[in-house]
């Protein structure tokens, strides 16, 4: 029985099953509540796209967000060892906070386009930008355990990809071949 646990605290990252569980799940949950915004973003982009085209732009979309995704809390994972870093990227996240708390009312648009590969570019760009938030805090919960990392992420971004699908299903009515619903 002890090696049984032994062998689980080592994939578990050396935690104890009663510490890795609630940290996934936190991760996951993290990842969830701060990547709505990325749904939302591969249904913008993809919502110009003729139907064959479409499920091709979200996936591919998807995939190069998860992929960036991965290699930011990579690094991210790395910076917060640095205690001075943590508090510039603390200050930088309250700077944002503030300044979406201030906006000026303006309308931000996401271009969507007509090719695969423009719509792929717009989401891999609005990715870059919006993922700050979720990487740090992601980062944060790992406390540097890459299979917390792994899992949180592999097991919560496919939910951002099925979101995504039905944000373009509630605005065009084509994915499933159904009108969009009455408000």
């Amino acid at each position: 029985m002890l090696t049984v646990l032994a062998q689980a605290q080592g994939w578990m990252g050396g935690m104890s099953p009663a510490e890795f569980w609630p940290a996934l799940g936190q991760i996951m949950l993290i990842n969830l509540i701060l990547s709505g915004d990325n749904a939302v973003v591969i249904a913008l982009a993809c919502r110009s796209l003729p139907p064959a085209q479409r499920k091709w732009g979200i996936i591919l979309g998807a995939l190069v967000a998860i992929a960036m995704r991965i290699a930011f809390t990579v690094v991210a994972t790395q910076l917060l060892q640095y205690p001075w870093l943590m508090l510039i990227g603390s200050l930088l996240l309250f700077w944002i906070a503030i300044k979406l708390l201030v906006e000026d009312g303006e309308e931000k648009n996401i271009d969507d386009s007509t090719n695969i590969w423009g719509a792929v570019r717009t989401i891999a760009i609005a990715d870059l930008v919006m993922s700050l938030d979720n990487v740090v805090a992601i980062a944060a919960a790992a406390k540097g355990n890459w299979t917390l990392i792994l899992i949180g992420l592999a097991t919560s971004m496919p939910l951002i990809v099925a979101r995504a699908c039905s944000e373009v299903q509630n605005t065009t009515g084509e994915f499933t071949g159904t009108a969009p619903a009455a408000s």
